[in-house]
């Protein structure tokens, strides 16, 4: 909003910043306090918590456990349960979606998610990006294809920029990738 970003307070900057890494955390602790993670003055809130969870479809996962939002997760603790990666990924989206930030950066965020979790964590993306800026680094093209503005990285450079449909037309490195993929489900 023409405001130099040395001009904002680091702290009041780095509040509206989310970021999920392909390789998340995970914390060893309950299913509430793992998502209260990524907005900790809400731990206390079971409503905005219930409300990630359902959003990024860890509601599923946790009503299948024991004592669901109580229930210890990981094993190092006596009575904690693991969770297969997928179902850890959908702990971790949900803390994206409890800070609600204004950025999202987002490192290969379904990785660990089946090809039908990922579709329908990405029908729901649209309301967790929706009026923020998200930044989605991938090398699938299943995700990348419904970004507005893809840049191409070859060598530390943009190589390329446009959307889907722009890129895959120019004919350059973006459509070669993309067919190669394309190609395995043909």
């Amino acid at each position: 909003d023409g405001v130099d970003l040395r001009e904002y307070d680091l702290e009041s900057l780095w509040k509206e910043i989310g970021v999920i890494f392909q390789d998340f955390m995970r914390y060893e602790m309950t299913a509430s306090d793992n998502i209260a993670i990524g907005r900790i003055e809400e731990r206390d809130n079971p409503f905005l918590i219930r409300t990630a969870a359902y959003k990024s479809l860890a509601e599923n996962v946790i009503r299948k456990l024991p004592k669901r939002y109580d229930q210890t997760l990981g094993c190092r603790f006596e009575g904690g349960v693991d969770l297969s990666g997928g179902e850890w990924q959908k702990i971790a989206l949900a803390r994206a979606y409890l800070r609600d930030a204004q950025l999202l950066i987002l490192d290969e965020p379904t990785a660990a998610l089946d090809a039908k979790s990922e579709h329908e964590v990405f029908e729901r993306f649209a309301e967790l990006t929706k009026n923020k800026m998200a930044l989605l680094i991938s090398h699938r093209f299943s995700t990348v294809r419904m970004s507005d503005r893809i840049l191409v990285l070859a060598g530390g450079q943009i190589a390329e920029e446009g959307s889907h449909d722009q890129l895959v037309g120019t004919g350059g490195r973006y459509k070669e990738m993309f067919e190669l993929q394309a190609a395995n489900y043909r």
